[in-house]
């Protein structure tokens, strides 16, 4: 029998890991090869199944319930949310008024909590903060209000095909490997698992060396009475910054009484890759614990860790190759099209793949773009008959997802899959067969501002 190539190697979890990606990649095409057949039950039936539970899927699964379809959600974690509850990453960035009627409630979920700071557009705001962990509350009753059936704690593993429809997935959870059988498919996972799996066209981080934008670390600490000795971390458990150059790209913000948050840029790691996340996950840690010691060693903080955030922040993992590929040129053009189904308006936030510091690839003056749409066409996987993508795994340049990736436009673009997902299903026809101006007229009507004047 095949065995794992070995455990990860140390230059794997340094900071200096450049070549990542290139090592991954490689392992991945030597590894030995092993075929292996299992007969499962189907245990799951629906017309529309999303994998994924981020912002995309959860707004896909409200929209397409909302459509009358009998929609399915599989997420491996135990809460919905994605990045904005199991990455830590507690605000909304862009625009946060007229993203549709599946965003609305999800608004006005944590306003009736009075977990969300206060409409300001984005104009003025270019984020707008809430709490994690009452959005993840919001959102598991939003779905389960609406008939969604929730799948937690379970994998996507593979797709069966055939002539380019997706026939059945294969899925994981406490149970052991089970089958769910859907009319149509939505990829909400964020690295497009599902379009890889299936055999469909994909690509990843940036040309020629294939970094993606990179990865951060969330984590939050409180204060804490001086002197503590629980505040300290203790020596020879982690190399030591003693110089405030030497830190990297830290982001500090309020967090509430007597409370931080903080976010550290962990570069040149690969979110497609099984032993380059580990990586990850091991060096975000290690970073956020000799950035810890250096506040409280070298700054005096009086901080003491609270929270670390349960999965490393994800930016990029494989975009999906469309129908259409979302250029930088469009966004800068504030492009106009007619099968428009979301509208972005954040700055090019993308950061350098290669270095941990606060570098941009692009200058300041360059960063800005007007409002421009996204077309439905971005969402359809060149070839697939019925698997839409939704999210940061959408058809776009890499440039282009580092405005389009937040969570206001990646719920968007999962809200017009939904609606687009249900129609297909319950007119027993293929994607190819909607009309998408119809979809962008629903989700017009369903309250999602597409134009670019305003």
């Amino acid at each position: 029998m095949p065995t794992r190539r070995g455990f990860l190697k140390q230059t794997l979890l340094g900071a200096a890991a450049t070549t990542v990606a290139a090592d991954a990649a490689s392992a991945r095409e030597n590894a030995p090869q092993l075929a292996w057949k299992r007969h499962i039950p189907v245990r799951y039936e629906c017309d529309v199944a999303i994998i994924g539970g981020g912002m995309a899927g959860v707004s896909a699964a409200l929209a397409a319930a909302r459509s009358g379809a009998r929609v399915l959600l599989v997420e491996r974690f135990a809460v919905t949310g994605g990045n904005g509850t199991i990455g830590g990453v507690g605000a909304f960035c862009g625009e946060t008024a007229r993203q549709g009627e599946a965003f609305d409630a999800i608004i006005a979920g944590l306003e009736a909590f009075g977990a969300i700071a206060p409409y300001r557009p984005y104009a003025e705001k270019e984020a707008r903060v809430f709490d994690p962990e009452i959005l993840a509350v919001v959102l598991q009753e939003l779905l389960l209000r609406r008939g969604v059936r929730l799948l937690l704690h379970t994998q996507f593993v593979d797709a069966c095909v055939k002539r380019n429809a997706l026939t059945e997935c294969v899925i994981c959870g406490p149970s052991g490997p089970e089958a769910l059988r859907a009319a149509q498919y939505i990829d909400c996972t964020g690295e497009a698992q599902v379009v890889h799996g299936a055999g469909f066209a994909t690509c990843r981080g940036r040309e020629g060396d294939r970094l993606q934008l990179p990865m951060s670390m969330m984590f939050s600490v409180r204060h804490v009475p001086e002197p503590d000795a629980r505040a300290q971390v203790p020596d020879g458990w982690f190399e030591r910054i003693s110089r405030k150059e030497e830190l990297p790209m830290t982001s500090v913000w309020p967090n509430g009484p007597g409370s931080n948050a903080l976010k550290i840029k962990i570069p040149r790691y690969d979110a497609t890759d099984t032993e380059s996340m580990a990586a990850a996950e091991i060096q975000g840690r290690r970073r956020m614990m000799q950035v810890l010691d250096y506040y409280q060693r070298e700054e005096k903080k009086p901080w003491l860790l609270n929270h670390a955030s349960a999965r490393i922040g994800i930016r990029e993992g494989r975009r999906t190759l469309g129908e259409y590929v979302l250029t930088l040129d469009d966004l800068r053009a504030g492009r106009n099209f007619e099968d428009a189904i979301a509208r972005g308006v954040f700055y090019l936030d993308g950061h350098k793949p290669d270095d941990d510091k606060r570098t941009y690839i692009l200058p300041p003056e360059e960063r800005r773009v007007p409002p421009y749409h996204i077309p439905y066409r971005c969402l359809l996987p060149r070839g697939a008959k019925n698997l839409q993508v939704a999210g940061r795994c959408f058809s776009a340049e890499q440039l282009a997802l580092s405005s389009a990736r937040v969570m206001t436009t990646c719920s968007m673009m999962g809200q017009a899959s939904g609606i687009a997902a249900a129609l297909a299903a319950q007119r027993k026809t293929n994607l190819q067969s909607i009309e998408p101006t119809e979809v962008r007229k629903i989700v017009e009507e369903r309250g999602a501002g597409l134009c670019l004047s305003t």
